[in-house]
C-alpha cells in the first residue's frame, strides 16, 4: 500500500512542481511575484489534491469537499513559505529575472508538496476503507 502511495506521490509531486514553476514563470511576466505565486499555487493545490485523492489515496472514505478544505489550510502555509522565499530572493536580487525567481521557488514548491503529502496521508486520509 505505502509503495503505491509513494509512487503516485512522486509522480504527482513532480508534475505539480513542474506545473507550478511553469505557471509562475508565465504569470510573472505581467504580474508581481506574490500574485503570480498565489495564482499558480492555488491552481496547482486544487489539481494536486484531487490527483492525490483519486490516485494516491484511492479507496478513501474522505469526501471531496473535506479533502479540499484540508488542502486549503495547507495552501495558507504553502503560500507563506513560497512567498517568503521569493520575496527574500527579490530583496537580495531586486533585478532578478522571472526565470531566476522560478529557480529559487522550485525547492520551495517541492518542500510544500512533501508537506502536503505528509499531512494528507497522516491527517486527512488516515482512515481508509475499500
Amino acid at each position: 500500500m505505502l509503495t503505491r502511495e509513494v509512487f503516485w506521490f512522486v509522480v504527482i509531486g513532480v508534475a505539480s512542481t513542474v506545473a507550478q514553476a511553469l505557471l509562475y514563470w508565465v504569470l510573472r511576466h505581467w504580474s508581481p511575484p506574490v500574485l503570480a505565486n498565489f495564482v499558480s499555487l492555488l491552481v496547482v493545490t486544487v489539481l494536486n489534491t484531487e490527483a492525490n485523492r483519486r490516485l494516491t489515496f484511492r479507496g478513501s472514505v474522505v469526501r471531496v469537499l473535506q479533502a479540499h478544505l484540508a488542502a486549503g489550510g495547507l495552501f495558507v502555509l504553502a503560500y507563506l513559505v513560497t512567498s517568503g522565499a521569493v520575496l527574500l530572493f527579490r530583496h537580495y536580487r531586486p533585478t532578478a529575472s522571472p526565470a531566476a525567481e522560478t529557480l529559487v521557488l522550485v525547492p520551495s514548491f517541492a518542500l510544500v508538496t512533501v508537506v502536503r503529502f505528509t499531512v494528507l496521508r497522516m491527517v486527512v486520509f488516515r482512515h481508509r476503507h475499500r
